[in-house]
């Protein structure tokens, strides 16, 4: 009995060892072997991608990298606003239609130097470094480039910012197509954002205009002589009223009248070069201008002292009667300037030729006057513009005081007051 047991057992204990080997084998063979799957996603870049030069791609090679018809006409138009051609890595990057995360997946296929060294990176290398101020409201719409250079561009970035809004037609519409300025880092809008007189978002009419017929197209050029153009003439050609009016002095007044080369155009500075180009072409000047124009001696302004100008100068670089008055009576009653941004300070000037001005003139102060508090004649004091309203109190001071230093704490001037003051003491 005891063995029949035994041999029970050994069969169950084999049929579980047959069991256990049957598993063991199904579970040990080889898998099957699926494909590697992978996840389509829009805005993917095509798997057979080669080098390539984003300068010779068509729009339906764009969209065939996975940008929209959007994206793909944004590229193309930042392509134009730099100058035709991108020049780096570094500038196609800063096109906003592409991505940081579409840009990791190009960067390695681009035939580009990774910075410019070309004639148009050279032009922005710097400029998100450059410290913009400004102070009031304004209208981009009218500010020339020395405007932008004052607030810290240089000229070449200020050209491309009314390159940009020629492009949009004149105008820059609203806060966000001033914002779709390339040459315009996020940094520097947040800083200009708030001083921007111009509607948050861009009309319906615009988009519709847009949506219909693309972005509005630059002005369409015709022969012209710049002679007989009055300021709508020079209005129509793409310049704001007070640049068509400066032209329009710098011409009758500069010039006696008439341009006589193209060239001479150029001279005006509120035709950039970049406008001059596009002009050039058109410019159509009567034979008869040539003779009647007399020979005229041009100031050489860059050898010129701001302390001893004279007003028909002042008439010749562009200046009104007025501004030109302003400067003289002002530079009388001080006895010369001291410094350049006294000029810039005298009331009634048109303030973009006077940088201009400034900008090119020497400023030679040998000459003028300078006084102790306590030697000062007493009608050069009270007549003065910086200290006739405390020019009683000095000459009464003065009479126990024979120490400047004592004077100046007796008088408890605000700061600005005394600073301005003490450009005038010896």
């Amino acid at each position: 009995m005891m063995r029949k047991n035994y041999y029970r057992k050994l069969a169950v204990m084999g049929g579980l060892m047959i069991v256990l080997l049957a598993f063991q084998k199904y579970t040990s063979r080889e898998k099957e072997n699926f494909p590697e799957i992978r996840f389509i996603t829009e805005n993917t870049i095509p798997p057979d991608l080669s080098d390539f030069d984003p300068n010779d791609l068509d729009e339906n090679q764009w969209m065939h990298l996975g940008f929209s018809e959007k994206q793909v006409a944004t590229i193309l138009n930042y392509k134009k606003i730099v100058g035709g051609k991108f020049t780096s890595k570094e500038q196609f990057k800063k096109c906003y239609a592409v991505s940081p995360e579409k840009f990791t997946e190009l960067e390695n296929f681009l035939i580009l130097p990774e910075t410019g060294n070309g004639e148009h990176s050279g032009k922005f290398k710097s400029y998100e470094k450059k410290e913009i101020m400004v102070s009031k409201k304004f209208n981009p719409d009218r500010l020339t480039i020395n405007d932008w250079v004052n607030m810290g561009f240089s000229e070449k970035q200020a050209e491309a910012i009314l390159k940009y809004r020629n492009y949009l037609g004149g105008t820059f519409v609203s806060k966000q197509k001033f914002r779709e300025c390339f040459i315009i880092s996020s940094e520097n809008y947040i800083k200009l954002e708030p001083y921007l007189l111009l509607p948050e978002k861009t009309p319906d009419s615009f988009r519709n205009f847009e949506k219909k017929y693309g972005t509005p197209s630059k002005i369409q050029y015709r022969s012209f002589d710049p002679n007989v153009l009055d300021k709508d003439g020079w209005k129509a050609l793409g310049f704001s009223e007070k640049q068509a009016q400066t032209i329009v002095n710098y011409r009758d007044r500069n010039l006696k009248g008439s341009f006589t080369t193209p060239e001479d155009l150029q001279k005006c500075f509120v035709i950039s070069s970049e406008k001059f180009a596009e002009l050039r072409p058109y410019i159509k000047i009567s034979p008869e201008q040539n003779k009647k124009h007399e020979t005229r001696q041009e100031t050489d302004f860059s050898k010129t002292d701001l302390n001893m100008i004279t007003f028909k100068q002042l008439l010749e670089f562009g200046l009104d009667e007025r501004s030109a008055g302003s400067i003289l009576g002002f530079r009388k009653k001080l006895g010369g300037f001291v410094n350049k941004q006294q000029i810039l300070d005298t009331y009634n000037i048109d303030k973009d030729i006077v940088q201009k001005l400034i900008s090119t003139c020497l400023l030679n102060t040998s000459n003028v006057p300078k006084y102790s508090l306590t030697d000062a004649p007493e009608e050069w004091l009270k007549n003065h513009p910086y200290f006739k309203y405390s020019a009683d109190k000095i000459i009464f001071y003065r009479i126990s005081n024979s120490d400047d230093a004592k004077i100046w704490k007796l008088l408890k001037l605000k700061p600005e007051y005394e600073m301005r003051m003490k450009l005038y003491v010896k």
